[in-house]
């Protein structure tokens, strides 16, 4: 998507060999008009999907999946990294790594919000490793739901978390695709 590529020229900064700063107008301030783009795009690909709700990880996951959710015209669930007294004890719980954060979190969806037979479209930020979408995945596993897609806005080519979703069949579309980053630039995928 080149509006996206072009933003991230633009305004992203590669830190070191494997982290791109998108805080810019992505995970820290958010361009509203870019996210609703974004998610107008995810509409389009999954058009077809005949989705029930779009599935997420806050926090920076949030954005454009509400605008995709929006698009699409059906609920976005986000999954919690932090148990609120709110939340029902009636949870379905995944663990995730955080590769940027180097860390663990626990994140929950209340079983209200999820049910059996639905189609989810999961949404995330980046794609390195896959760790988000593999605990938004086993969510939706244990709530007996089907994840018919995931709509990714960054994915780096080069770690291996789209090799290990193509391996389980999992229909993805990237917004973004890095190939490499090369004296501090972005290099995109073909």
């Amino acid at each position: 998507m080149k509006i996206l590529e072009d933003r991230i020229k633009q305004d992203g900064r590669v830190l070191g060999e494997d982290v791109l700063k998108v805080d810019n107008f992505l995970n820290h301030q958010v361009d509203p008009e870019l996210m609703q783009a974004l998610g107008e795009e995810f509409a389009r690909l999954f058009a077809d999907e005949k989705i029930d709700k779009v599935l997420t990880v806050e926090s920076s996951g949030i954005a454009p999946a509400v605008f995709a959710a929006l698009s699409l015209q059906v609920p976005m669930v986000f999954a919690r990294k932090k148990k609120s007294i709110t939340l029902s004890s009636e949870s379905y719980i995944a663990d995730v790594y955080s590769f940027t954060k180097q860390e663990t979190n626990h994140v929950m969806i209340d079983k209200r919000f999820l049910h059996e037979g639905e189609r989810m479209l999961l949404i995330d930020d980046f794609l390195a490793n896959g760790q988000a979408v593999t605990g938004l995945m086993e969510i939706a596993d244990d709530a007996k739901a089907k994840v018919v897609g995931v709509g990714i806005v960054v994915e780096k080519t080069f770690q291996k978390g789209r090799a290990m979703l193509d391996d389980q069949g999992v229909h993805v579309e990237s917004l973004a695709r890095i190939a490499a980053f090369e004296d501090g630039q972005v290099v995109f995928a073909d």
